[in-house]
């Protein structure tokens, strides 16, 4: 029979044991970076940072997030053209302006914009 402290417990260790972060947006939402003029459609969630150093580092350190938080990859436009971003949790904001995102990628991810989301394709759900 195991009892309750019979497990190892981590925290007193020594081992870093991350803290949770939790997503505050969903696959599908429609959202705006906070900082900058653009918008996306989220198709992917990272619980914590998980991109390359130098692309961290690459963002000036006044602006760059902590990486302990989520890190959502959009299907992205501006005025200008449309893009994949990386943006972290802190960066983002709900956009409520009801209208769809313009990116050619969302066809073959997402079914159809309703409520200000994108339900996911059947064959891309889990």
């Amino acid at each position: 029979m195991t009892r309750a402290h019979d497990f190892l417990d981590l925290t007193n260790a020594g081992v870093p044991v991350p803290p949770v972060a939790h997503a505050r947006f969903n696959v599908g939402d429609v959202v705006r970076h906070r900082l900058f003029d653009f918008r996306g459609v989220i198709f992917d969630v990272d619980p914590v940072f998980a991109n390359s150093d130098e692309w961290y580092e690459a963002i000036p350190e006044d602006v760059r997030p902590r990486k302990d938080q989520p890190f959502y990859h959009l299907l992205a436009e501006n005025s200008d053209s449309s893009y994949v971003a990386y943006v972290s949790q802190q960066n983002l904001v709900s956009d409520d302006s009801d209208e769809p995102v313009n990116h050619p990628a969302i066809g073959g991810l997402f079914e159809r914009y309703s409520g200000g989301r994108y339900q996911l394709k059947r064959e891309h759900r889990h």
